[in-house]
C-alpha cells in the first residue's frame, strides 16, 4: 500500500531515529507498540530531531490515553488497526502537504 511512494521501513527504532537525524523526512508513520522503545517515545524523539516531520501514529490496541497523548504531542493522525486504507492515504497526503 505505498500508493506510488517509496517508503523506508525500519524495525529498529534507534536506526530509524538515526535516519531521521540525517534525512529529516516529511512524514513518519510510527507503530505505538514495538520492541525496545514505544511509539510515544519515538514520536517525542522525532519531534526533537526533526520538528518539521509530520507524525502519523497507528496501533493494534486502542487506548484512549495513548491516542490523546500522541495527538497532544503533535501527531497529525492516529489510527487503530484495522483501519480504512483510503482514510489512511488521505491522512498521509494531508501530512505531506502540511495540512
Amino acid at each position: 500500500m505505498s500508493a506510488g511512494w517509496q517508503p523506508e521501513q525500519f524495525s529498529d527504532p534507534e536506526a530509524f531515529l538515526s535516519y531521521v537525524k540525517v534525512h529529516r523526512p516529511t512524514v513518519a508513520i510510527i507503530d505505538v507498540w514495538m520492541p525496545l522503545m514505544n511509539g510515544l517515545e519515538v514520536q517525542s524523539r522525532v519531534r526533537e530531531l526533526s520538528p518539521s516531520t509530520r507524525v502519523i501514529m497507528f496501533t493494534g490496541k486502542d487506548d484512549a490515553l495513548v491516542r490523546s497523548t500522541s495527538l497532544k504531542a503533535g501527531a497529525s493522525a492516529f489510527f487503530t488497526k484495522p483501519f480504512d486504507d483510503e482514510e489512511f492515504l488521505i491522512a498521509v497526503r494531508f501530512a505531506l502537504c502540511g495540512i
